[in-house]
């Protein structure tokens, strides 16, 4: 998101219009806490800095707001953002909006620019056909789970579709004319069927199944279980954009994380640690604390199976980047 986040900065300071007043406003939504939390922001504020300096202009008076749920550890996330405030060049005053970003966050056109890395996949609820009509995302019966697939991909694909609508909206009254978005999701590759189940949340559900049969988890609360993620096509993406009609696309980039994947999560311990950093809150909030025993779990299941390596080959999932534009 680097280059497409410096090359946004570009514009909007070069925009008279846009910046009419001398004051930039940035939203880092799903800033999640630690390292990360920043990061996003800091190339931004790095960019306005850099483009202010080559071009010998004043730079903009500069607000930039951390976003996440509630539940978030915004303790650590406040002391961080201390050093966005050390610097008077340009001059950064920080805030944190907690909420969804299912909500409305920020008041009417008052946001130049904003990001979002690693978040989008995340559903705002389970999907409604299936919570209402009590059919679980993952049968443990094969059979059934077989049966039930397209009714299951359906709603899963209609609940990512109102909710990424709604984001879109949301942002366009939050944005100024000629705002921007950048984010970024996981994704499913282009070319492969959307005919199978979620490829993450396929991974846990299976772990899961080995500690219904052996007892950690009940099988009540495992049927009850929709993990809350969706990985999106390209395509998919386009179309819910076109249709909304609040964005127009400027770039969208669909990159392979399997190369990375293979050189750091090498073994079936990081793995097991990689799922864990993805799905520990909303495995703990269903099941109760139980994340000890599903990282022994799925080390089990790589080491006995000798299958790790063969997973990472069939990973289906890319990280995919949009770059809007307020139309």
């Amino acid at each position: 998101m680097k280059a497409l986040i410096e090359a946004v900065i570009v514009e909007l300071c070069s925009n008279t219009g846009t910046l009419l007043s001398g004051k930039m406003v940035i939203a880092d939504l799903g800033c999640s806490t630690g390292p990360n939390a920043l990061a996003l922001v800091s190339v931004a504020i790095e960019a306005i800095h850099s483009h202010c300096l080559q071009f010998q202009q004043p730079p903009p008076e500069v607000s930039v707001f951390l976003n996440d749920l509630p539940e978030n550890d915004f303790n650590t996330v406040v002391k961080s953002l201390v050093t966005l405030r050390q610097s008077n060049d340009p001059v950064v005053v920080t805030g944190i909006t907690p909420g969804s970003f299912y909500e409305r966050l920020f008041t009417s056109e008052s946001v130049h620019l904003v990001c979002s890395s690693n978040s989008l996949h995340w559903l705002s609820k389970a999907p409604e056909e299936l919570t209402r009509n009590l059919i679980p995302a993952y049968d443990i019966d094969e059979h059934s789970r077989h049966e039930r697939l397209p009714i299951v991909l359906g709603a899963y694909t209609e609940q990512f579709r109102k909710d990424f609508t709604l984001f879109l909206e949301l942002r366009a009254k939050e944005l100024v004319s000629g705002g921007r978005i950048i984010i970024s999701l996981l994704g499913r590759c282009s070319n492969v069927l959307d005919k199978k189940f979620p490829y993450l949340l396929e991974i846990v559900s299976q772990i899961l199944c080995v500690m219904v049969s052996e007892g950690v988890i009940d099988k009540e609360k495992f049927d009850s279980f929709y993990g809350l993620m969706y990985e999106p096509s390209d395509e998919e993406l386009r179309e819910i954009i076109q249709e909304e009609g609040s964005f127009s696309i400027r770039e969208m980039r669909e990159n392979d994380p399997r190369t990375n994947m293979k050189a750091t999560l090498n073994t079936p311990h990081k793995f097991a640690m990689f799922l864990r950093s993805l799905f520990e809150p909303v495995l703990v909030q269903h099941f109760g604390y139980v994340m000890d025993e599903f990282v022994r779990t799925a080390e089990r299941r790589y080491i006995h199976e000798g299958s790790f390596q063969d997973e990472l080959a069939r990973c289906p999932y890319v990280m995919l980047v949009v770059s809007l534009a307020k139309a």
